[in-house]
């Protein structure tokens, strides 16, 4: 009788055991999901905001491009339209120009943004081509304290298959956050411009993008992205207004959408499972 007791209260303490094992593990695993998960949705809103600096960074570009071309076919007069803190140089050799875009060492407020250092376009001039082929380079540059590295070729087509002004961005840079978070960024993007192309006012400027790039941070993880409904960047605003993107990644996978038009910081991610995530955008 005392035996059996005994073999029975083994049992009991044994089968406490392996519950408390195993739902401690079980724990211990949904807390490192949810860990993990919550790094990659980090990393979602730091790739964002390579996003954002991206576009902000070919908004200038495009614009002193723009001007300096229209400067010397005598269309308008050479007026580039950034403040006084910015100067801008242009060399000129034959078919050959090269701007240089300086918003100093101090830090430069351009709209609703604080730039340092160069940008450096470079371009064979022929009036005669339907497309010129743009190559971007920077110089100890930041964009609101992140440090990018790096640069991207841009082909301007005059006019694509709608009659519009179109820019294909191959990119290789490199940017680093201020506590040390670094990401690098290759792909290709297409910047169509649809709205305010010709009218001098850079306020009217509406551009849709489409494209892939990778996105790969220092910790080894990696991010495919390929836009699945154009985004549309209206300069005015800082964040893209609308249109969608396809993450992938290993164990997370999911679309970020930027909304139906509205100018705010606010995206949505959907993840694969259908789960659904407000990204607040920086």
């Amino acid at each position: 009788m005392k035996k059996m007791n005994l073999t029975r209260n083994m049992f009991v303490v044994l089968a406490v055991f392996t519950l408390t094992f195993f739902g401690c593990s079980d724990n211990k695993a949904v807390e490192i999901n949810e860990q993990e998960l919550q790094q990659d949705y980090s990393e979602v809103v730091l790739s964002s905001e390579i996003d954002e600096a991206s576009a902000a960074m070919d908004d200038i570009a495009i614009d002193v491009f723009e001007t300096q071309e229209s400067s010397e076919t005598g269309r308008t007069l050479p007026h580039f339209n950034v403040p006084d803190c910015v100067t801008v140089t242009v060399v000129i050799e034959q078919n050959f120009r090269e701007i240089t875009i300086d918003f100093g060492t101090e830090g430069c407020l351009i709209r609703g943004n604080v730039l340092k250092g160069k940008i450096i376009l470079s371009y064979e001039r022929n009036p005669e081509a339907q497309q010129v082929l743009i190559t971007k380079t920077l110089e100890d540059f930041y964009f609101n304290n992140k440090n990018i590295i790096g640069g991207k070729t841009i082909l301007k087509e005059f006019s694509n298959d709608n009659g519009n002004p179109q820019f294909t961005t191959t990119v290789d840079i490199t940017v680093i956050w201020p506590d040390g978070t670094e990401a690098s960024r290759v792909g290709t993007k297409v910047k169509e411009w649809v709205e305010g192309h010709g009218s001098g006012v850079w306020s009217d400027n509406v551009f849709e993008i489409t494209g892939n790039w990778f996105t790969t941070f220092r910790n080894g993880n990696s991010h495919s992205y390929e836009v699945v409904i154009p985004l549309r960047r209206e300069v005015i605003c800082h964040y893209f207004v609308s249109g969608s993107v396809d993450i992938e990644r290993t164990n997370f996978s999911g679309v970020l959408d930027y909304g139906d038009g509205d100018c705010d910081n606010l995206a949505t991610f959907t993840h694969d499972n259908g789960n659904v995530r407000e990204i607040i955008l920086n």
